[in-house]
Formats: C-alpha cells, sequence, structure tokens
C-alpha cells in the first residue's frame, strides 16, 4: 500500500505577514478599547492626612520610616502612593460574564480544533468506513 506523501496547503510570505499584523492589531485593540471606554482601572481615591510632610503627618511608624529611607525616599516621594487608596472592587455580575465569554470561546475554540483535526486526518488518511465529518 503505497500513499503519497502529505504536503500541507502553503501560505504566501504576504499572507503570513498580513495574519501577523491582523492579529496584532486585534491584540492592541482588545488591550486599549476598554481603556478609552473606561471600563478598565480601578478608581483611586485620596486619602486624608494631617501632615504630608513628615513621616508622622503620613501615618508611618517608625518600622515603616526606616524602610522608606532605606530605599532612598524622602517624605515628599512617597506622599503619593501612601496618601492614595485604590478601589478593588467588582462587580460579581460582569464577573460570572466575563467567565461565561471565556469558556464560551473556549468551547468554540476545541469544536472547531476538532472539526479541522478530522479534516486533516480525512485530507491525509482518507475517510474511514463511514465516518463523518463533524
Amino acid at each position: 500500500m503505497s500513499q503519497t506523501r502529505y504536503e500541507p496547503p502553503k501560505q504566501s510570505a504576504f499572507g503570513q505577514f498580513f495574519d501577523s499584523l491582523f492579529l496584532l492589531a486585534l491584540v492592541l485593540v482588545a488591550l486599549f478599547v476598554p481603556l478609552y471606554l473606561g471600563l478598565a482601572g480601578g478608581g483611586k481615591t485620596e486619602l486624608k492626612v494631617a501632615d504630608p510632610t513628615t513621616w508622622e503627618g503620613l501615618g508611618q511608624n517608625a518600622v515603616q520610616t526606616e524602610q522608606w529611607v532605606k530605599l532612598g525616599m524622602t517624605t515628599e516621594t512617597p506622599a503619593t502612593i501612601i496618601t492614595y487608596s485604590y478601589d478593588y472592587s467588582f462587580n460579581q455580575v460582569e464577573l460570572a460574564i466575563t467567565a461565561i465569554v471565556v469558556m464560551g470561546y473556549f468551547l468554540l475554540l476545541f469544536r472547531f480544533s476538532k472539526i479541522e483535526y478530522r479534516d486533516v486526518i480525512a485530507e491525509r488518511f482518507g475517510q474511514k468506513n463511514g465516518a463523518r465529518n463533524e
């Protein structure tokens, strides 16, 4: 039984270049559209401190002050870090929707991969005993 050697379909250099640019554009859109729409980045609230020019006024004890000094910081440098509180809350409904979308994407990916895998096997080895292509 002699079979011909399998030769996968070839893609042109232009096609590969276009695919790469298209995927790069999709990644950039996926990363930056939420920022432009205001959907990303948690809220930041400024905390009131007694005196932002002293360590005690920033609410830092002796041990914390020593660590800041070891890092080469003065009171002005970490004041913006210490006096801002970031909001890490999230909406459970939005989390559930995101989880469903991600799971749906992977199910779709597995489904298409299964179909493509069967197509490649059928192309390489031929259909066997009424095997169907789903």
